[in-house]
């Protein structure tokens, strides 16, 4: 038998209106008399009408922002098949999510796209960000100044106001990744090259610093190069293994952080060197998999885009049309990885 607010002020000693403020957060009501009438609720099993509530959220029609650095790769067309199920599922319910996807590291779009979202009235954003001064402190501004919640998917900005983070533990990955290479190469001396996309994607650099420092401390030994940057482009990552290959005839391995396999398994192919330098690249694509299977990639170290994108929204719907806030502030996702053996 559902518990009604009637039984809870009967046996809070309340009124109904009282009982309505604490339980919807409206209004203010002394702290021991919340706490009371929060106990009776707990005690009596009491559970929140979420139809009644969305019934009233929907005629607010509460619009939520969502910003996608556009890099063309396959990760991020999974990211965007979770946004598109959980933008179905906050619509069904009245709500409004408005994607707009800004080029690759472009700061000025980012901005541009985050002030017409804001002109909008979209009251939370989830944003794919990137590390420069302006969108932090734009982000500062849309919670501090605006009240507009913001979550953060795939790449995170800490020292920011955001109110949660959706992705993967990326120093974690690295630290996967540089475990791994230590396992293939043993205790061999080696030069390895990293090759990652763009240096103001946080994801990326901290995959970088993971993998650096994990291999400082379990192959002192091994030489590790400066990172190069291929902004996820195969034609780049190729000019940038040629390069390498030519300045260090006994290269061992090459990390890849990002987007570009294409491009750095065609040239090593071409220079014979396939089989000689190991490789361990990220996320869980088709062209990767023929890779991981022909043996020209080691390892994959995947995550669920499509887990980020949907949980990175509906975060924001709990909150806006539940008023239930983020429980954790980072969600991280599985670090997975695959071989040829198990895909």
């Amino acid at each position: 038998m559902r518990v009604t607010i009637r039984q809870i002020a009967e046996e809070s000693g309340v009124s109904r209106g009282t009982v309505d403020r604490v339980l919807n957060n409206r209004g203010k009501v002394r702290p021991e008399v919340e706490e009371r009438v929060r106990k009776v609720a707990e005690e009596l099993g009491y559970k929140p009408n979420l139809l009644g509530r969305a019934l009233i959220k929907m005629k607010e029609n509460i619009k939520i922002g969502v910003i996608l650095q556009d890099t063309g790769t396959p990760y991020l067309k999974t990211l965007s098949d979770g946004i598109k199920k959980a933008k179905g599922e906050v619509e069904d319910f009245g709500g409004t999510v408005i994607v707009k996807a800004v080029d690759y590291g472009n700061v000025e779009q980012t901005l541009a796209a985050m002030n017409k979202l804001k002109e909008a009235g979209i009251k939370g954003l989830v944003l794919m960000p990137i590390n420069d001064k302006r969108v932090l402190q734009k982000i500062d501004q849309f919670t501090e100044e605006y009240g507009i919640s913001v979550v953060t998917v795939n790449a995170d900005v800490e020292d920011t106001k955001r109110i949660c983070f959706v992705g993967q533990n990326s120093v974690q990955s690295g630290r996967a990744a540089a475990g791994l290479m230590h396992d293939i190469l043993r205790e061999e001396e080696g030069t390895i090259a990293v090759i990652s996309g763009i240096e103001t994607n946080t994801s990326l650099s901290d995959r970088i610093y993971g993998f650096c420092d994990e291999m400082k401390k379990i192959s002192p030994k091994t030489e590790i190069l400066d990172t190069k940057y291929c902004f996820e482009d195969d034609l780049i990552a190729a000019h940038l293994t040629e390069s390498i290959l030519n300045r260090y005839e006994d290269l061992s391995a090459i990390y890849i952080t990002c987007h570009g396999e294409k491009g750095v398994c065609d040239t090593l192919r071409k220079h014979k060197k396939m089989k000689k330098v190991t490789i361990i690249a990220c996320d869980l694509s088709r062209q990767n998999y023929r890779y991981l299977k022909n043996g020209d990639i080691k390892y994959l170290i995947g995550q669920d885009g499509r887990y980020q994108g949907y949980e990175a929204v509906m975060t924001l719907y709990r909150l806006l049309f539940n008023d239930e806030p983020p429980k954790k502030e980072h969600k991280y996702t599985d670090i997975i990885v695959k071989t040829k053996y198990n895909i």
